[in-house]
């Protein structure tokens, strides 16, 4: 089964606009996490960029550490999802913040919030660059959102298609024919 056909990529989000929310996100966690132990996770492989340019604005001197998690089978069903790459710092008493490129149905971030509430850590927040929750199918809250998205195929800026557009410096959206 081949993949349908990329009829066309429109433009969502320039480096300008992306730059700008990246700021301004930064600012709020600075202010939110001022004098606290903030640990800050990305979520591999899609919030890279995401995670880099954020830190880069982020003035608390957090910890830093990256997961990476598979779906299995039934993936939107959240049943099998697990690390291929956990945390290796200790999360407790420590404040958590997820760093993540998109959260759409939020089985991914659940799993995760729930494995790591059960580590320790003094509070767990997330960022996502993207938010899709016209899609949420789970109880999930992004703390600090770049973006509300209802829906579209998405890439660039650590976003991908098969593994292609990652390196991309603004968002699309891909149409396909």
């Amino acid at each position: 089964m081949t993949a349908p056909a990329i009829k066309r990529m429109d433009l969502m989000f320039s480096e300008r606009e992306i730059a700008r929310r990246v700021r301004e996100i930064a600012g709020e966690i600075n202010a939110l996490y001022q004098d606290k132990p903030l640990v800050m996770v990305c979520i591999l492989k899609g919030g890279f960029m995401f995670f880099s340019d954020l830190v880069k604005q982020v003035s608390v001197q957090p910890e830093l550490d990256f997961v990476r998690l598979a779906s299995y089978g039934a993936a939107t069903s959240g049943a099998a999802i697990s690390f291929t790459k956990d945390v290796e710092l200790s999360l407790k008493g420590k404040h958590v913040l997820f760093v993540e490129d998109v959260v759409d149905s939020g089985h991914t971030m659940l799993f995760l919030l729930q494995q790591m509430r059960a580590r320790g850590a003094a509070s767990l927040r997330i960022a996502a660059l993207v938010d899709k929750r016209e899609r949420r199918e789970v109880e999930v809250t992004v703390d600090f959102s770049g973006f509300a998205l209802p829906k579209g195929f998405i890439v660039g800026y650590g976003l991908d298609y098969a593994e292609r557009f990652r390196e991309l410096p603004a968002i699309y959206e891909l149409v396909f024919e």
